[in-house]
């Protein structure tokens, strides 16, 4: 009867690490895709503004997209890795 139960805490242990993963996993893609999408706008606006300016804007605004670019992707590794982690 203990081992069954043992077994089932198990099993519920794994299912909350799996969904917490999928959770992670949603969020992350979810930041990232807000992250770049207010970036972008705001690197549009300046170039409606000042059209003379677009390059010097696109090339500020290329370091923070790919950093945030770059963040994500290590957290959806990370996040792969605890769930590999788990098996």
């Amino acid at each position: 009867m203990q081992q069954e139960a043992a077994q089932a805490a198990t099993v519920i242990n794994y299912s909350l690490a799996f969904m917490g993963v999928g959770i992670g996993l949603g969020l992350i893609v979810i930041g990232a895709g807000l992250g770049i999408g207010k970036l972008a706008a705001g690197a549009a606006e300046a170039i409606g503004r000042q059209p003379s300016a677009a390059a010097q804007i696109t090339g500020a605004v290329n370091l923070p997209l790919f950093l945030l670019e770059g963040v994500a992707i290590l957290g959806e590794v990370f996040a792969l890795l605890v769930l590999l982690l788990l098996q």
